[in-house]
């Protein structure tokens, strides 16, 4: 269920006058929503998808994950009417002429498949462009079904659906955010428009919680991967963008899919510290510079611990990095750690971080005590 205190959004934004056509676009600002530090549960680079809606006959489904903002071109037309980067159904209409409007149960529905299974901390539902033509309301069910079951699978009358937005008015032109308070884990959504409308993206923000008897199966996996339950806790700089990115899947494709900080002038270092998907003995080591010329780090060394009072201990000592390079080290006679600190020297960047390693029992089972108690 949701908690109050975010901002919120209602009616239609003015018709768009020109210009910047994000100008008159309702956030809250640079600091946004408070759950936005937390990975985007469905970023299609984790594999999230759009199984199925009831209705996109202006704008397709697929448009609700892409990344990045959306976009808005006032000239382009299409034959089915305006050319919208989201979601957008018909219009509803009633049963006769004597009911010409929608009844009140009516809606349209999309199903969302996350592309990691996790705990959902905040939902964005942003409506930008969509000025007169945004849903009146919405709402959003999570389910937690293994496997990759179809649409109608998910649709069956013995699956069980957690409300985790209830049906709330909502703002056109806006990023209207959501503080959700269920701590279950959840690998599909149901996203409801009241009665129909256009929505531009879906962001859903929380924690991975990964599947331990899939982990336990692959015995050695990268125990920092965003998907496997990794997760930054902290970093010096963030200034060109997010360590988060150092473990995001597959190889960066330009500069800006690693994390680069800001030119350090003076002494001292940048850092960012993980925690790993559980207590783990880590065997190999990646360190990869991708697309990083001139400018990635030019040194860098890895430090873990276990538990948050622990000492740190050297993994990796202070090695030289080349620029726009996969490095590997295996380190020997590692520790189990829960814990692990990248320096970079004296600043830079870094595209991806990769920790191959295996599950100690004490992490195994506190991993499945987790996932336990997340599935009830």
């Amino acid at each position: 269920m949701t908690t109050p205190g975010l901002p919120r959004y209602t009616g239609d934004a003015s018709p768009y006058a020109g210009g910047d056509p994000y100008a008159d676009y309702r956030t809250p600002g640079p600091a946004g929503f408070p759950f936005t530090h937390l990975p985007d549960l469905a970023d299609r680079r984790l594999g999230a998808g759009v199984l199925a809606a009831n209705d996109e006959f202006f704008a397709e489904r697929e448009n609700l994950l892409r990344p990045g903002p959306a976009h808005f071109d006032p000239e382009a037309f299409g034959h089915k009417g305006k050319t919208m980067d989201g979601w957008e159904t018909r219009r509803r209409r009633g049963a006769d002429g004597a009911h010409p409007f929608p009844a009140d149960e009516d809606h349209d529905w999309a199903l969302i498949r996350l592309g990691a299974p996790g705990v959902v901390h905040g939902i964005i539902v942003d409506t930008a462009h969509f000025r007169g033509n945004h849903p009146q309301s919405v709402s959003i069910q999570g389910a937690c079904v293994e496997g990759s079951p179809s649409p109608d699978e998910l649709l069956a009358d013995d699956v069980p659906w957690t409300t985790l937005v209830p049906r709330t008015t909502i703002g056109g032109h806006a990023a209207n955010g959501f503080l959700v308070d269920a701590a279950r884990r959840f690998t599909h959504l149901r996203l409801n428009q009241h009665p129909d409308g256009g929505v531009a993206r879906l962001r859903v923000h929380g924690e991975v919680a990964p599947a331990p008897d899939w982990l336990a199966a692959l015995g050695t996996f990268d125990v920092v991967a965003l998907e496997n339950g990794g997760r930054v806790e902290d970093a010096s700089d963030r200034f060109y963008s997010s360590p988060a990115h150092t473990i995001q899947p597959g190889r960066p494709r330009t500069m800006g899919e690693g994390w680069e900080t800001r030119r350090r002038r003076g002494t001292g270092n940048d850092w960012v510290r993980y925690r790993l998907t559980a207590q783990s003995v880590i065997r190999a080591v990646e360190v990869d510079t991708g697309c990083l010329k001139g400018n990635s780090a030019g040194w860098a060394a890895l430090y873990g611990r276990d538990g948050e009072g622990g000492d740190w201990a050297e993994l990796l000592p202070r090695t030289r990095l080349q620029p726009d390079t996969v490095h590997r080290f295996r380190p020997a006679g590692a520790p189990p750690v829960t814990h692990v600190r990248l320096d970079i020297f004296p600043d830079g960047g870094i595209a991806r971080l990769r920790l191959h390693g295996s599950l100690t029992a004490e992490g195994a089972r506190r991993l499945a005590a987790r996932h336990e108690e997340l599935n009830g």
